[in-house]
């Protein structure tokens, strides 16, 4: 949800520059700064830019300068007059050597401030197109950085689903290898004679369906390609959607391990989650 758009425009005899920053945010929260004369068509400003730009914490900057160099600004004398008095006030009762107090309080906010002044229709229609304008840069910006997004994810996902066939190979040896030890350990402990062979398959099938592991398997891979099923859709807010894919192929990647009992395929779930971390901080950035 990143992103950067700018827009410049001259109307009559003044230069309109709008910028917009956009940066990650789960919200849409749209903070201004711009003349005072623009107060009045805050909101549809506003209005005009969540509808756009949809999501994201946005920075909108609109500078009206004249060409001329005669812009508007007053100089508010009730609240100079009042900052002076009280500096002189102070520096007396403290014994301060008084010094130049002009350039000081110019520089406090609202004492020198641009004048509101009307705003006229053509004036106004200048000033949206070129909000417009940096809109639509905005979202090329957004397109561009979202397809090398794109490009990263469907590798990030190619490299769970490869690590996720060779967990196969892992799994068979490993109930074999749970089976003959199961069954070494009853005969120490029993001796091979003492025990129902009948009774020990069935022991061991209950036993061994709590390692099973191919529900996850199958889910996992599900899930995998019902996330590179989103990135195909035309739809411009994916973030979320994909946000709840990534949350349950974690949970069975987790349950993958919990049940593994094997180094072999312990290493592949610590590979997978890595990718799976990947995806995560990427979605993060994602309308």
């Amino acid at each position: 949800m990143t992103g950067f758009g700018r827009a410049e425009r001259t109307f009559n005899d003044k230069t309109i520059t709008v910028e917009v920053r956009s940066l990650n945010s789960k919200y849409t929260d749209v903070r201004f700064k711009c003349s005072a004369n623009l107060r009045e068509k805050e909101m549809e400003l506003r209005r005009l830019i969540s509808e756009r730009a949809m999501r994201g914490k946005l920075d909108v900057n609109i500078e009206l300068v004249s060409l001329q160099g005669d812009d508007a600004y007053g100089l508010n004398t009730a609240l100079f007059r009042k900052y002076y008095h009280t500096l002189r006030s102070l520096a007396d009762e403290l014994g301060i050597e008084q010094g130049d107090y002009l350039q000081a309080i110019l520089r406090i906010p609202n004492v020198v401030a641009a004048e509101a002044g009307t705003l006229d229709e053509a004036e106004w229609q200048a000033i949206l197109g070129a909000v417009n304008e940096a809109l639509e840069k905005l979202e090329q910006f957004r397109l561009a950085e979202g397809a090398a997004m794109e490009k990263d994810l469907r590798q990030n996902i190619a490299a769970i689903l490869a690590r996720l066939e060779e967990v196969d190979p892992h799994d068979r040896n490993r109930i074999d290898r749970l089976r003959s030890r199961i069954r070494q350990q009853l005969e120490e402990y029993l001796g091979k004679e003492q025990i129902d062979e009948n009774r020990f398959e069935q022991e061991l099938i209950f036993y061994l369906e709590k390692f099973d592991i191919n529900e996850e398997k199958v889910r996992l891979a599900q899930h995998c390609q019902y996330f590179l099923e989103q990135l195909d859709k035309p739809a411009k807010l994916k973030g979320r959607k994909l946000t709840f894919i990534a949350q349950e192929m974690g949970r069975e990647i987790n349950t993958l391990g919990a049940k593994a009992y094997s180094s072999d395929i312990q290493r592949l779930v610590v590979q997978m989650k890595e990718e799976l971390e990947k995806i995560k901080e990427q979605v993060a950035n994602t309308l």
